[in-house]
């Protein structure tokens, strides 16, 4: 189907459909969200998983970075990339932990970074997060407390384990977004955010 059909055709950047910002509302779009609609973008795509298997993805993110962020995608789908799933976060109620326990790789959620009153940079559509659940977050508080995100990526800290959906400082994601004047976490000192993608 998707030969019969065209591949260009699957790979789209839109203004936010009516249906989509409808399903937005109080989730990952909330009511004292400082970004308008019309700085934000659609995306619908193709991914394919870790079997090869060909899935229909969507993403929103802002619209500075659309078109490099579908252009990345696309040259992912191409090589073969594995992205496990990328779902709207409001599928997941806009709930950051559950949507990376699911592996589900996205970008727009107006919110906070962890443990701060900074508006994180996927508040503004800013950032994108792949395959999250095996490219976890990890830092240590000032307290001593060790944060990982999402909690059930733990077993995925030691990065010298080969497994599935890996994000490494020289494979094809983590070029090409590179690329494209991204910073990557797993680059940061102060913390590890090996999911992690931002302008």
């Amino acid at each position: 189907m998707i030969e019969k059909i065209g591949i260009d055709r699957w790979f789209s950047v839109t203004e936010i459909p009516d249906a989509v910002f409808a399903s937005m509302q109080g989730k990952s779009f909330k009511s004292d969200c400082t970004v308008p609609r019309s700085d934000l973008r659609y995306l619908r795509v193709l991914h394919k998983d870790a079997e090869g298997r060909s899935i229909v993805g969507e993403m929103v993110v802002n619209k500075a970075i659309a078109a490099d962020v579908l252009e990345i995608l696309r040259k992912l789908y191409e090589a073969g990339y594995p992205i496990e799933r990328m779902r709207l976060i409001d599928l997941y109620d806009a709930d950051d932990e559950t949507s990376m326990r699911a592996n589900n790789s996205s970008s727009f959620n107006f919110r906070f970074v962890s443990h701060t009153t900074k508006v994180s940079k996927h508040g503004y559509g800013m950032a994108v997060d792949i395959n999250p659940l095996y490219n976890p977050y990890h830092k240590y508080l000032k307290d001593g407390t060790e944060v990982v995100e999402p909690a059930t990526g733990r077993p995925y800290l030691d990065r010298k384990n080969a497994f599935a959906y890996k994000i490494t400082g020289d494979d094809l994601c983590c070029r090409l977004f590179k690329e494209k004047g991204f910073e990557w976490g797993g680059d940061w000192k102060s913390c590890k955010d090996y999911q992690h993608f931002e302008k």
